[in-house]
């Protein structure tokens, strides 16, 4: 069982769409998302397309209905 707390946030978590690509989940991830040189586009949770701003030091992306997720969140679940 996983713990709600270190679950991921639903823009980047477990979803329907894969979050690179805004197709079905399971599809082939592309290769530089593969090596961590592209930050997620598309909403896991509803497939819409969010809002990316790349920073030298990372990334965040918004999703206009599940909220906002940061690359420095997600660094703590490495």
């Amino acid at each position: 069982m996983i713990d709600e707390t270190q679950a991921l946030p639903a823009p980047v978590g477990a979803g329907a769409y894969n979050v690179y690509t805004g197709a079905a989940a399971g599809t082939v991830i592309p290769t530089a998302a593969q090596l961590g040189l592209e930050p997620p586009r598309f909403c896991a949770a509803c497939g819409r397309r969010m809002i990316v701003q790349v920073r030298p030091t990372g990334w965040w992306a918004k999703c206009s209905r599940h909220g906002q997720v940061d690359s420095t969140d997600l660094d703590t679940r490495r």
